[in-house]
Parts: C-alpha cells; structure tokens; sequence
C-alpha cells in the first residue's frame, strides 16, 4: 500500500504543478491580450480550454485526496460501494480510484 500511497503522492504534486502553471496562464504572466483581434480571439478560446482543464485537473486532485484518507483510514484497496477488494490490476492503472469494476460498472 505504501507504493500506492508514493504513487498518489507524486500525482497530486504534478497536478499542483499544472494548476499554478494554469493559474499562471490564467494571470496573463506570459503577457496581456494581442492586439490583433485574431490572435486576441485565438487567445481567449485558450483561456477556455485551460478553464476545463483546471476543472478536470481539480476534479482528479479531489478523487487522489479521498484515496489518500481512504489508505490512511486502512480501506484505501476495499470498494467504498461493496466493501470487496478492488484488484489490483484497476489500482495499479487508477490508484485514485475507491471502488472497484463491477461497482463502477453500475
């Protein structure tokens, strides 16, 4: 479980990482609008696909917060539907993940 725990850990900084570099962006830090409306317009349709990825990658830092309070609680690898075990195989490709297939299926 420790593996698991290192291998959440390690996601949750690289996404804390793409956040501040969203917010960064989002900040105008590399320079304001241009001046040429297309590329103002090419600009702002960037603003919003890194609005949807900030969400996303909100989103996913949430689910690795409930994994990581699930491991620390010692149910980190049972399902929080079934109360099964999820295999490993599924939480090795979602560590973040607290129910297993058959759960998430339905």
């Amino acid at each position: 479980m420790g593996d698991r725990r290192s291998e959440l850990e390690t996601l949750k900084a690289d996404l804390e990482a793409r956040l501040e570099r969203y917010h960064a962006h989002q900040q105008r830090e590399g320079g304001p609008l241009e001046k040429d409306s297309e590329e103002q317009a090419a600009q702002v349709e960037n603003d919003e696909v890194v609005d949807s990825l900030e969400s996303e990658t909100r989103a996913e830092l949430s689910q690795i917060a409930h994994a990581l309070t699930r491991i620390e609680e010692g149910v980190g690898e049972q399902c929080e539907r079934c109360g099964e075990d999820i295999d490993p195989r599924r939480l090795q490709v979602l560590p973040y993940t607290t129910v297993c297939i058959n759960c998430a299926d339905s």
